[in-house]
């Protein structure tokens, strides 16, 4: 016989305290269960339960297999259960939470396609600059740049940025620029407000020695969009990454302000809940994700 049915048949035996209830709990005929625990207690040469005219129960060693069993039959649903659940078309609402300036610029644009590609999933899309929690804020997937921190979370890279200090023509018309790491002192910095440590930056000097600059400058921000306004405007040097500056420096708004320094390269990420299995809807945003940033060089971001 079917080990399993033999094992769902005890455990039943045991849950329902008979083999009537037990039959009716499985859908077959009473003598069908007795069959199935019989053959069970044959094949282990042990006695799993105490018979009586008016109760049945488990021995000492069938209450020791029921647990066992009943861990491998709910492993047994958990596995149809997994199957069943990456096979159903990707449905529900989609909580994600993305970087301010990496959403509108880069998230927000292909929603669209996403909802046409899903039709049965709804977006809530929560842009900030803050590291959200997502098991217990809520969100399904989160979008985030740079170092990530240890954690239980799930992670898949989907693409590069780079980051550089920049700042306008005219910024260094007045103050000149930087040839050392060291100068960086002598000028203003614009920094993220946000973060605990945005007000250092981590930088690779051209012999590799990795180097922090803290330095106090006339504006910090929360927002990467208006630092970069605040660049071109000639307030400081901002340190950012290539997709919010790209277009800017390509219109000669910014400049490099150390082309010397090797470019800092930030990796792009989706984090998700840890779990046996990433839930369609999740699995399938990060697929579309990583289809629509594929080939997009860092330098492009």
């Amino acid at each position: 016989m079917d080990r399993l049915t033999e094992m769902e048949a005890f455990a039943n035996v045991v849950d329902q305290g008979g083999f009537t209830d037990a039959a009716r709990k499985m859908g077959i005929s009473k003598s069908a269960v007795s069959k199935h625990v019989s053959s069970l207690e044959a094949r282990l040469g042990a006695r799993l339960l105490n018979r009586t005219t008016r109760r049945v129960s488990p021995t000492e060693i069938g209450l020791a297999y029921y647990d066992r069993a009943r861990r491998v039959l709910n492993d047994a649903g958990e596995a149809d259960a997994l199957v069943s659940a990456m096979q159903s078309a990707p449905s529900g609402l989609l909580r994600v939470s993305v970087a301010t300036d990496f959403g509108v610029n880069h998230v927000s644009p292909i929603l669209g396609g996403f909802l046409t590609d899903f039709p049965d999933i709804t977006v809530n899309m929560v842009l900030n600059n803050r590291f959200v929690e997502l098991i217990s804020e809520g969100f399904d997937v989160a979008i985030r740049i740079g170092e990530l921190e240890d954690s239980t979370l799930r992670a898949r890279k989907l693409a590069e940025t780079t980051r550089r200090m920049v700042a306008s023509p005219g910024y260094f018309a007045r103050h000149g620029r930087p040839a050392r790491i060291d100068d960086l002192s002598d000028h203003k910095l614009l920094h993220y407000s946000t973060q605990s440590n945005a007000a250092v930056w981590k930088l690779t000097a051209p012999s590799g020695e990795k180097r922090q600059v803290r330095s106090g400058g006339g504006l910090s921000v929360n927002d990467g969009q208006s630092l970069l306004n605040a660049a071109i405007s000639g307030l400081g040097i901002a340190y950012l990454p290539s997709y919010l500056y790209c277009a800017a420096m390509e219109k000669g708004l910014i400049e490099d302000a150390m082309p010397s320094l090797p470019v800092e390269r930030q990796g792009i990420y989706a984090v998700y809940p840890p779990g046996r299995f990433t839930q369609p809807k999740v699995r399938a945003f990060i697929d579309f994700l990583a289809h629509q940033f594929d080939g997009k060089g860092p330098m492009n971001w």
